[in-house]
């Protein structure tokens, strides 16, 4: 039997902390779907076909050798509904503090009464990505400052030039 974990984020931009997670989600399950949301009010930085191909460009080569099956896709409704239509019996959900933890159990439980098939499974954070926040990674390139500490080096340049305007 195939397990199937998915992660679902906006991924935007994808961060060291994002590949952190994916990284240690792919020894735990068979095939692991990450969902880029997709959330018609939001603007984000980058597109979404950008988001994609950033996440298999950083993260796919590393999966697939995990002997993982990966799939990079997008979603537009609730977690668990994307982790239905996916076949995942495993939500990955990153936690960096106790913020995290208090947001994320209370989403979990919901997630458990609507779909109690799918089981949610934390990943604390990794000591050296404790502190990332995309929202904060945003706002730092927004404001000019260097965001190499905190996502992967292309990420890094797509981002200067995404915010420069040259992409």
């Amino acid at each position: 039997m195939t397990r199937t974990g998915i992660y679902t984020g906006s991924f935007d931009p994808i961060t060291n902390g994002h590949v952190d997670v994916i990284a240690r989600a792919a020894r735990l399950v068979d095939r692991l779907v990450v969902a880029v949301g997709v959330h018609h009010g939001k603007t984000p930085v980058f597109t979404v076909e950008q988001r994609l191909a950033m996440i298999e460009a950083e993260v796919g080569d590393r999966v697939r050798a995990a002997d993982c099956d990966f799939v990079v896709t997008t979603f537009s409704g609730l977690a668990v509904d994307a982790a239905r239509d996916a076949g995942a019996s495993v939500i990955v959900r990153g936690l960096r503090d106790g913020t995290d933890f208090d947001y994320e159990i209370q989403m979990g439980t919901m997630n458990a009464i609507m779909t109690p098939d799918v089981e949610t499974v934390f990943l604390a954070a990794s000591p050296a990505c404790r502190h990332i926040a995309a929202s904060l990674v945003r706002q730092i390139a927004t404001m000019g400052g260097d965001v190499s500490p905190f996502v992967p080096a292309a990420v890094a340049i797509a981002l200067k030039d995404r915010l420069a305007g040259r992409a």
